[in-house]
């Protein structure tokens, strides 16, 4: 889910920054410190600085270069939650499952829960194959997956199901 959340930290603005404008030296330096990084605490993926709502004034600390600013602002967040609905496309098919790029991340669909019927895997087209069924899934398509586990630990992993009535692929649930 994405979120807009407030946050106040102390911004470090380093020597190279100091001959910017304030506000823009201190943009430059929360874009640095936190966009693309993720809080595994919290369960967040910063994505995009929305806007500088409070800056205090600048103090300097001995033996360090950098101004520091205590600083307000709103950041853009992806935050996904468990039991959480996610459209989002196949960039990967393997022998164990169907990786699904969700938002800024990518979710792992095991080949156990890709649908209710027998898969079988062509590693040579990197096609998934329902046998009663006929479905496939391949690369590209795009799907309507339940996140079924999140974990923030050395690697940050999200797990998707289909299995469940109404998700899948979408072109399998046009047909229906």
């Amino acid at each position: 889910m994405y979120k807009i959340i407030t946050i106040k930290d102390k911004i470090k603005v380093t020597p190279e920054k100091l001959g910017l404008p304030t506000k823009e030296a201190i943009e430059k330096a929360i874009e640095e410190t936190f966009e693309g990084k993720i809080d595994q605490k919290n369960g967040l993926i910063f994505l995009s600085l929305v806007s500088i709502d409070k800056i205090e004034e600048g103090k300097i600390y001995p033996a360090d270069p950098s101004l520091y600013y205590q600083t307000i602002f709103k950041m853009l967040v992806f935050k996904p939650e468990l039991h959480e609905l996610v459209i989002g496309e196949v960039v990967d098919n393997t022998d164990f499952g169907s990786f699904i790029r969700i938002g800024p991340v990518d979710g792992l669909v095991h080949i156990s829960q890709l649908m209710d019927d027998y898969v079988s895997f062509d590693k040579k087209n990197s096609v998934f194959l329902g046998k009663q069924t006929k479905k496939t899934l391949k690369i590209g398509d795009k799907v309507l997956a339940r996140i079924i586990s999140i974990s923030w630990k050395e690697q940050n992993k999200i797990g998707l199901t289909m299995r469940q009535q109404g998700l899948g692929a979408l072109h399998w649930l046009k047909k229906k």
